[in-house]
C-alpha cells in the first residue's frame, strides 16, 4: 500500500511534527508532502523520509517567511498528484487537507486544529495587524474560510487530537470526528529516581500573546511565590522589561533539561485555551500537578482533584484563587497516581488507536467500491 503524508510546514519538531514521527513509525515508506521543509530542523526519523515540497517552496524566502505565502497554498496542494497512492492521511494545522486524493485512495485528516487564525483566534491575529496588513489579511482569511470548509467535502474521515478540537470541526464543517489523542514521549518525561523539593511553580509555553505567560507573570508580583517561565517567542523582550524579582525567565530550554524542571515542580500553570497541550501531560508524566484554565484540550487530560486543578477565567485572581487552592490540598496530589494517569497517552497507544481508524475507513472504503 502506498501511503502519501501531508503535512503543513516542515520547519522545526513541535507537536504537530512528532505525530508526523508517528505516522512514518506506522507507515515507513510513505512519501512526505508539505509546502516548505528544513531539513536540517527536523529529527533524523522524518529528514530520511522522501519529502515533497509544493510550489510555495520555490517562492522567494519561502522557508523562513513561509507564512506570508499563506494565499499561495491552497492551489499548490491542489497542484499535487496523488494518483500513485492508496491512502492519504494530511496532518492539518495550516492548509493541508486541501488536496485532491484519487477516488481508489480514502483520505483520513487528522487535525491539529482547524486553522485558527482564520476561524475562532480570527480577532486576536487581526487585532495585532497594521491596517495594510489587516485590509490584505481580512479579505485573505474571508476566501480561505470558503475553500476551508469546501475542502472538508474531500475528506473520507477527520480525526480530531481532542474532544474540543472535535467540536470546532463540528462547529466550522459539520462534519464528525473521532478522538485519538496525540502521543507523549513517556520515555524522556518520568518521575524522578529520588524525591526531591518541589519549591517554584513552572510555566513552559511560546512566549506569544495567546499562550497567556503575561497573565501568570503578573498573578506572582508581589507575592511570596517562586515562578519559572521556559520559552522564548515575539512577547519575551516585553515580559523581560518587568519582571518581579520572583520570576525567572529561562528562555528557550533544550529538551534533556526540561523533565527535571517538571521534576522539581510545585505544580505546572496552564492558562490557555489549547487544541490539546502536550506540556500539561509531559508535566503529568513527571508526576507533577497541573493547574489549567478550564476550557480547551487540558480538559481531556487533566483530572479535577486528581492530577490538576481548574481555574475557570483568564485573570490573575482566578490563577491566585487556584494557587490558594493547590496549596490547601497540594499534600493530596500523588506523583505516582498523576504519572499512571499520563502514562495512557504514550506513542503506542496512539499508534493502536490510529491504525484502528485506518484499518475501518479502508474496509469502509472497499465495501464501497
Amino acid at each position: 500500500m502506498k501511503v502519501a503524508i501531508i503535512h503543513y510546514w516542515l520547519v522545526g519538531m513541535r507537536g504537530g511534527e512528532r505525530v508526523l514521527e508517528e505516522f512514518i513509525r506506522l507507515y515507513p515508506d510513505a512519501d512526505i508532502f508539505t509546502h516548505v521543509a528544513d531539513v536540517e530542523a527536523l529529527s533524523p526519523l522524518l529528514a530520511g523520509q522522501r519529502i515533497f515540497q509544493t510550489s510555495v517552496s520555490r517562492l522567494p524566502g519561502a522557508r523562513k517567511h513561509y507564512q506570508k505565502y499563506l494565499g499561495f497554498m491552497p492551489r499548490a496542494l491542489e497542484e499535487l498528484d496523488l494518483s500513485a497512492y492508496d491512502l492519504v492521511i494530511s496532518s492539518e494545522s495550516g492548509p493541508a487537507k486541501g488536496v485532491i486524493a484519487p477516488p481508489h485512495a480514502p483520505h483520513i485528516c487528522y487535525v491539529h486544529s482547524p486553522m485558527r487564525y482564520i476561524w475562532d483566534h480570527y480577532p486576536s491575529y487581526s487585532s495585532r495587524l497594521g491596517r495594510l496588513s489587516l485590509a490584505y489579511f481580512s479579505r485573505l482569511a474571508h476566501r480561505l474560510r470558503i475553500w476551508d470548509v469546501t475542502t472538508a467535502a474531500r475528506v473520507d474521515c477527520f480525526v480530531a487530537n481532542s474532544n474540543f478540537v472535535a467540536r470546532r470541526i463540528r462547529a466550522y464543517y459539520n462534519r464528525d470526528a473521532c478522538v485519538v489523542h496525540p502521543p507523549v514521549d513517556l520515555e524522556a518525561y518520568r518521575l524522578p529516581k529520588a524525591d526531591s523539593p518541589r519549591e517554584t511553580y513552572l510555566f513552559v509555553s511560546q512566549l506569544v500573546p495567546y499562550k497567556r505567560a503575561d497573565l501568570v507573570i503578573e498573578a506572582f508580583r508581589g507575592q511570596n511565590r517562586r515562578l519559572i517561565v521556559v520559552g522564548d517567542g515575539s512577547q519575551r523582550s516585553e515580559l523581560e522589561r518587568d519582571l518581579p524579582p520572583n520570576v525567572t525567565l529561562l528562555g528557550r530550554v533544550e529538551n534533556d533539561d526540561l523533565p527535571h524542571l517538571y521534576q522539581t515542580a510545585k505544580a505546572l500553570i496552564f492558562p490557555a485555551e489549547e487544541d490539546f497541550g502536550i506540556v500539561p501531560v509531559e508535566a503529568m508524566a513527571c508526576g507533577t500537578p497541573v493547574l489549567a484554565y478550564g476550557r480547551g484540550g487540558a480538559r481531556d487530560s487533566v483530572v479535577e482533584g486528581k492530577t490538576g486543578l481548574f481555574f475557570d477565567r483568564q485573570d490573575t485572581s482566578a490563577i491566585n484563587d487556584v494557587l490558594d487552592s493547590f496549596e490547601a490540598v497540594e499534600s493530596t496530589f500523588d506523583p505516582v497516581q498523576i504519572h499512571a494517569h499520563a502514562s495512557g497517552f504514550g506513542a503506542e497507544r496512539f499508534r493502536r488507536e490510529f491504525s484502528a481508524v485506518v484499518e475501518q475507513v479502508l474496509a469502509d472504503h472497499s465495501s464501497k467500491t
